[in-house]
């Protein structure tokens, strides 16, 4: 899979879409199984053409832009998301820039200008509530007629459900929200996890006994807080267990979002390494405590817990 960073590096892949490809464009945060049906239908669809398969997303999110108050705290950071991407069998993801000039680009603009002169679009896969286009012009009826104008097809996916209900991204923020790490599981088709560099912190828990790694999540907001017991990849030849505190550290008065992960039987230092975090279990809620000693206790009973469920 090759990243494209926005429409003004088209040009540079123009001789491999020169034929056409086949699209997809959203949000697709999280990459749940509805995502998953999506992008496993354009590659599908790609490879029975012989076409270049390529996802479309933006930075920020469009809610991000026009909304940004209102917008909902993403499952994934951008890396994250092209990380889950690389997983699947897409050649090409295209981050467009959502940007006041972007934002203004007329339904028709949309068509013309970037499915038609940018991507030579032969067949569009969309979920069946997509709009877009100035003020949403755009939907499912709009992209058929103009496909049937300018030689492309469209296909429109309908809602993937799971237990009666429908997969959504809102769906997996309740279940985090709530710590259902079954039901999160359920509709992500994997266990939940973040993805991070380790960096220098305060150090604070190598005076109290329990030497952490310091994640920046890369995040404003966490779509889940509290301690749980956690596999983390990317430091040995296996996954390696410990225990993590996920949240803004409010005993020592932290102001942005952190991920702090205490590693069983670990002493090496891993400054600058890029790992995944997986949440495996849950243990309790983030709390404040009176002093480092209250934390420093809790801790290593926090670390009993996530022992006896590794069963170390």
């Amino acid at each position: 899979m090759q990243l494209i960073r926005g429409l003004h590096n088209l040009q540079q892949f123009k001789s491999q879409l020169k034929q056409g490809c086949v699209l997809t464009i959203g949000n697709f945060d999280g990459l749940h199984l509805g995502h998953q049906q999506v992008v496993q239908t354009v590659a599908q669809q790609a490879k029975s053409r012989c076409l270049p398969s390529v996802v479309m997303i933006f930075e920020p999110l469009p809610v991000e832009y026009f909304a940004p108050e209102k917008a909902p705290v993403r499952l994934m950071n951008f890396r994250e998301k092209i990380q889950a991407l690389q997983s699947t069998d897409i050649d090409y993801v295209l981050c467009v820039r959502f940007n006041a000039p972007f934002a203004e680009l007329s339904a028709d603009d949309f068509v013309q200008k970037i499915l038609l002169d940018g991507l030579h679009i032969k067949h569009l896969v969309v979920g069946d509530d997509f709009r877009f286009g100035k003020q949403r012009q755009g939907d499912y009826a709009y992209l058929q007629a103009s496909g049937d104008v300018n030689g492309f097809s469209v296909t429109d996916l309908p809602t993937f459900g799971l237990t009666k209900e429908r997969v959504s991204s809102t769906r997996v923020r309740a279940a985090l929200s709530s710590h259902d790490l079954t039901e999160v599981k359920a509709l992500l088709g994997r266990d939940f996890k973040f993805n991070g560099r380790v960096i220098h912190g305060q150090k604070l828990g190598r005076t109290i006994g329990f030497r952490t790694l310091n994640l920046n999540p890369k995040r404003v907001h966490m779509p889940v807080q509290g301690v749980f017991a956690v596999m983390v990849d990317g430091i040995a030849d296996r996954p390696w267990p410990g225990v993590a505190n996920l949240g803004l550290r409010p005993t020592v008065d932290g102001v942005r979002p952190s991920i702090e992960v205490h590693l069983f039987n670990w002493d090496k230092d891993l400054y600058g390494k890029h790992v995944d975090v997986t949440l495996e279990y849950f243990i309790r809620p983030e709390m404040k405590f009176e002093s480092l000693e209250a934390l420093k206790l809790q801790i290593g009973l926090d670390a009993e817990l996530a022992k006896q469920f590794f069963k170390i």
